[in-house]
């Protein structure tokens, strides 16, 4: 088969499994014959290896098993940055641009802050405050499948002052071997309700639970957060979180109690509450 009747395979089978099969179908001929839709329509007669072919096909069986394209394809694009990721890491999404452009905002004025990405994943969060607010950034990531390629993705922009750090964010004693001062402090934590996973949809559920669950009512992190983590900060210190839409309330109230002040909910072009910030006022 040619590369455009690949193709035409392609979004005849994903049309079922994706709501958009000709975008899908593209990223993967992309991936794997190098060719996007233009290339695709001006010279779909070319014939691609017998190893290109198989493992094309193998990634449209696996996608319409339910396994999420950026897995397949390896990378995503998040705001600026094209990001590896892959089976146990979650993957960048654009809701999380609204908690990177809510930190930047916060440290407009601030030269070189230093500060921390709880939860790192990938290091979307973290490589962008390195690129947009000049900031020095240890990057905690506990799981060794996820810290793979939070450290690919550090090599991947060496101009960007990201370290990555094993640790577990929920661990005290993790926290106490962490020097205060910080500048800042910003994390996408897991969020979801335990109980919730399970409805989940199939793509979802093939990230790691262990980046997806918030314990039961979700707060698990962002309590740590506010009881280990918020000291760190220095007077004036900006702390912002990511959140589930039905969180703003709880988490501004945490984020008071641990001494953060002009606490704000800043919500994404849906008009839904995504992330949290304030500064530290102790």
């Amino acid at each position: 088969m040619n590369v455009r009747e690949l193709y035409n395979e392609a979004r005849r089978a994903l049309a079922a499994v994706c709501e958009d099969p000709a975008f899908e179908a593209v990223c993967l001929t992309r991936c794997f014959f190098g060719m996007d839709r233009a290339a695709v329509l001006t010279h779909g007669e070319r014939v691609p290896s017998a190893e290109a072919e198989s493992a094309f096909c193998d990634a449209i069986r696996r996608r319409a098993a339910g396994e999420p394209l950026q897995y397949l394809l390896g990378e995503w694009d998040f705001m600026a940055l094209t990001l590896r990721c892959g089976p146990g890491v979650l993957i960048p999404r654009d809701d999380t641009a609204v908690l990177v452009e809510a930190a930047v905002a916060r440290l407009a004025g601030i030269q070189a802050p230093k500060g921390l990405d709880l939860c790192a994943g990938t290091g979307a969060v973290g490589l962008m405050l390195a690129r947009d607010a000049g900031a020095a950034v240890t990057a905690v990531e506990k799981f060794d499948g996820a810290l793979g390629y939070l450290r690919e993705n550090c090599a991947r922009y060496p101009q960007l002052a990201v370290r990555a750090v094993q640790g577990d964010v929920l661990d005290a004693s993790f926290a106490a071997s962490i020097p205060g001062g910080q500048d800042f402090l910003v994390s996408n934590p897991p969020y979801i309700e335990t109980a919730a996973l399970p409805g989940l949809q199939r793509e979802v559920r093939r990230e790691p639970e262990t980046a997806l669950d918030g314990g039961a009512d979700g707060l698990l992190f962002y309590r740590a957060i506010a009881a280990l983590w918020a000291g760190k900060l220095r007077r004036g210190g900006v702390l912002a979180v990511e959140i589930g839409e039905t969180q703003g309330a709880a988490v501004s109230a945490l984020l008071e109690a641990a001494g953060l002040s002009d606490v704000r909910i800043h919500r994404d072009t849906g008009g839904l509450d995504r992330a949290v910030s304030g500064v530290y006022a102790i």
